[in-house]
């Protein structure tokens, strides 16, 4: 599955060259997904590259195939500018507006024991990928394990926090949040497009997104370019 920034890439490259025959630059791929830097571009190049969607040619500048498109894909589906990262935005796990049928005004106790928390989709423990921001469902979280604030839970794809006993598979917990402190496990959006949970250290001036999983390097960043959306306070593992 490929994530909206990568589909958006892959799709702005086919429609390119469908008109021009050239592949885009990648000052043009940047501002065609309105992102702040080239480095962003260079991530999803290599995972589109990584998933068999595009190939690089050897010895040629600017040289890019694209090998195929995703399975959902329709001509009228274009890239387009200015549109909104699908990302953990801060207005997770508040209550949400009434609609027509029944609707919570706010997370409910079940019998004094347990919150209603929304489940917000997913949230990589690997390889970042854009979290998806609908309410998918809900689930009972036992009331002592939330304390004060607001909560959310995210499902986890991937092992790179392991060594922390969070695996793929399982429903994180996560207390919304703008600050860390060093050795916190969080959610950290990375130059607002990706979406990935790793622990948080500082490194000097700088911010390391570290992993718990020895096969994963960690990764540095500006302060700029991180933000934490919440982090973990909890974790619910089904056993099937």
């Amino acid at each position: 599955m490929l994530t909206r920034k990568q589909q958006e890439l892959l799709l702005f490259i086919h429609e390119r060259m469908k008109e021009s025959g050239v592949p885009p630059s990648f000052d043009e791929m940047k501002d065609a997904l309105d992102l702040a830097s080239k480095s962003g571009i260079h991530r999803l190049i290599t995972a589109l590259e990584e998933r068999g969607f595009i190939r690089r040619l050897p010895n040629r500048a600017r040289a890019l195939e694209v090998i195929k498109l995703p399975e959902a894909y329709s001509p009228s589906l274009q890239p387009r500018r200015g549109f909104s990262p699908s990302v953990i935005e801060g207005s997770l796990g508040k209550p949400q507006p009434a609609a027509p049928a029944p609707a919570k005004s706010a997370p409910a106790a079940d019998n004094g024991n347990s919150i209603s928390v929304p489940v917000m989709g997913r949230i990589a423990a690997g390889v970042p990928i854009s979290a998806i921001q609908n309410n998918t469902h809900d689930i009972n979280v036992p009331a002592d394990m939330l304390g004060s604030g607001e909560h959310y839970a995210l499902e986890v794809r991937g092992d790179s926090m392991i060594e922390a006993g969070i695996f793929d598979g399982d429903t994180v917990i996560i207390r919304n949040g703008s600050t860390a402190n060093p050795g916190d496990i969080v959610v950290a959006l990375v130059d607002e497009e990706e979406a990935t949970l790793k622990r948080f250290r500082r490194k000097g001036a700088s911010i390391a997104l570290e992993a718990a999983n020895p096969a994963y390097e960690t990764r540095i960043f500006p302060p700029d370019r991180v933000k934490v959306q919440g982090k973990l306070v909890g974790l619910i593992r089904r056993y099937h």
